[in-house]
């Protein structure tokens, strides 16, 4: 508006020039602990991402006390030799910083947040955690009485219910992967400091673990810092762990976990395919989106639009310690599993006799790689990605590579790679739910052979 009262109006501005958009690379270097470390700068990004990739899998847990892997995780900001549990947590808030633990069959991850104005204090705290923590027992046993109730709440959770049953399915009883990943009411039972203090010094050392740091380091020595702080972590030499086993059968089968009464049916269907390390593995993460990554995927378009059988079905491709898990899932009202199941089935077929469209794939991309620049504008996104990388064991370019791949993916790729991995011939289907109705649909079907559990 001018002196006179008149309104002036501006021109929009226009969007800027596109800018070619690579996942950002990371640095490699080593401290003189052996603990490797890769860094990513990222200018005016204040708050640091730290991820702590341990070699410690769960394939290596003692049989008898699975699920010490992740008591130990959640101990680990339980206090050092320096600090009880109350005064460690009142210096990481002092530091404005948060520590979070966790345990999954490639191992321990511990990740740390911080501003970078404090990045060496907290990195402190971290090393005083690797070096010397203390897993007081009443703290341990606090943590075990903690995870007993969770496992009572999860046998009560269908997909919950409906994992455990897929896993116990596909794999050899001999395979960790057939078993609950934070360990069974028996197994963790006998956890005790004891079995922590064994995991952790058997398997926690720095010569095997990564520590991927993420943020704005401008003005700030990382290499200097990390050397007095996690460089003061000492450990005995060892090899890495051998990667643990996915070999599975995935022979055409259904599995009912029985819920007398219930009003609906959990469905998880899966089997076991190609990992990361395939030459199919971009074609096959696009043709498992144009399945059911989104709200207009196949199976969304049939089985919620159409039939509204269901709020939302979705189709993934997850990656295991080796070959990943794919899987779809959903719940649907028990009345209708059948025709659900029957649907869903012929979604498959007909996507393999028809083949994905020019328009599915490019949505796929454009989903994808498309939003990946917004996907990584935190230093965490960054920082987690990368962690998966280092624990999955892939060279340190894989993601950048990865996402060029992506884009380069040509419709047919994709088509074949979806329809071989989701073969109804290879699937098996397991459903959470009451079997005294939903069996007798589901037999009609011919899936295969039909077994209820409790």
């Amino acid at each position: 508006m001018t002196q006179t009262g008149e309104m002036v109006f501006h021109p929009r501005p226009g969007a800027g020039e596109a800018r070619e958009w690579t996942f950002p690379s990371p640095e490699r270097s080593e401290l003189g602990n052996g603990l490797a470390v890769l860094r990513v700068d990222r200018p005016g990004q204040k708050v640091v991402a730290v991820e702590l990739v341990l070699d410690s899998p769960l394939a290596a847990e003692p049989r008898e006390c699975e699920g010490v892997a992740t008591i130990m995780a959640r101990a680990l900001t339980e206090g050092t030799d320096k600090m009880g549990a109350e005064e460690f947590a009142a210096e990481l808030e002092r530091c404005g910083a948060t520590i979070d633990t966790d345990a999954d069959h490639p191992g321990v991850r511990v990740a740390l947040d911080v501003p970078a104005s404090r990045l060496e204090r907290a990195l402190g705290l971290l090393a005083d955690a690797m070096r010397a923590p203390a897993f007081p027992a009443d703290e341990v046993d606090r943590l075990v009485r903690q995870r007993l109730d969770e496992i009572v709440h999860e046998m009560a959770s269908p997909p919950r219910r409906a994992a455990f049953a897929l896993n116990a399915t596909l794999f050899d009883s001999s395979v960790r992967l057939s078993r609950p990943r934070a360990g069974t009411a028996e197994s963790v039972a006998r956890v005790d400091r004891a079995s922590v203090w064994d995991f952790f010094d058997t398997h926690v050392r720095p010569g095997t673990a990564t520590l991927v740091v993420v943020g704005d380091f401008a003005g700030v020595d990382v290499t200097d810092i990390l050397e007095r702080t996690l460089g003061t972590w000492s450990g005995t030499a060892a090899s890495a762990s051998p990667t643990a086993s996915t070999a599975a059968d995935d022979h055409a089968r259904v599995v009912i976990v029985d819920r007398p009464g219930s009003v609906q049916t959990q469905a998880l269907v899966g089997r076991v395919g190609p990992g990361r390390d395939d030459a199919s593995w971009p074609a096959l993460t696009i043709g498992t989106y144009c399945l059911g990554g989104t709200l207009t995927s196949r199976l969304d378009r049939v089985l919620r639009e159409e039939k509204g059988y269901t709020y939302g079905v979705r189709a993934v491709n997850q990656t295991l310690p080796s070959g990943s898990l794919l899987a779809i899932h959903g719940s649907v009202e028990t009345d209708v599993t059948g025709p659900a199941v029957a649907d869903m089935v012929s979604v498959l077929r007909t996507l393999a006799d028809e083949g994905l469209t020019d328009t599915e794939r490019d949505a796929a991309v454009q989903s994808i790689v498309g939003v990946a620049p917004l996907k990584y504008v935190t230093p965490r996104a960054v920082c987690d990605s990368l962690a998966d990388i280092v624990a999955e064991r892939q060279p340190d370019g894989y993601l950048a590579e990865l996402y060029l791949r992506l884009a380069a993916v040509a419709t047919k790729d994709a088509s074949e790679a979806v329809v071989a991995a989701f073969d109804p011939a290879h699937l098996v289907v397991v459903l959470v739910g009451d079997a005294a109705k939903i069996r007798g649909p589901l037999e009609a079907l011919e899936l295969g052979p039909v077994t209820v559990v409790e």
